[in-house]
């Protein structure tokens, strides 16, 4: 208890000087270095999120189109992924004579 008012009178009888306050060129260094380290694992971030969305896309898209040809199949429709028919089998009805789809 005695020591913190001693400490305050001599703190009082120092003179303030800015200059030894001031965290100087090193102070300035060292902050800018950890600015630009944080701007750059920002840029990694936002660079991991946008690729994690458009797998998510991708892959409710697969999924979808994995629904839609489950759909058809049970309907007796077989498509490819591009949504059109497959080319008729030889000797289907379909064909003309010379083996060429009507299609």
């Amino acid at each position: 208890m005695l020591v913190v008012p001693a400490l305050t009178f001599l703190a009082e009888d120092e003179e303030f000087d800015p200059n030894t306050v001031t965290p100087g060129v090193w102070g300035f260094v060292v902050t800018f270095l950890i600015m630009v380290v944080v701007l750059l694992l920002i840029l990694d971030m936002v660079r991991r999120i946008r690729r994690t969305n458009y797998r998510i896309e991708v892959r409710e898209q697969l999924e979808a189109e994995a629904r839609d040809a489950e759909i058809a199949e049970a309907d007796g429709q077989v498509t490819d992924a591009s949504g059109t028919l497959p080319p008729a089998e030889p000797g289907s009805p379909d064909d003309d004579p010379d083996g060429t789809s009507a299609r």
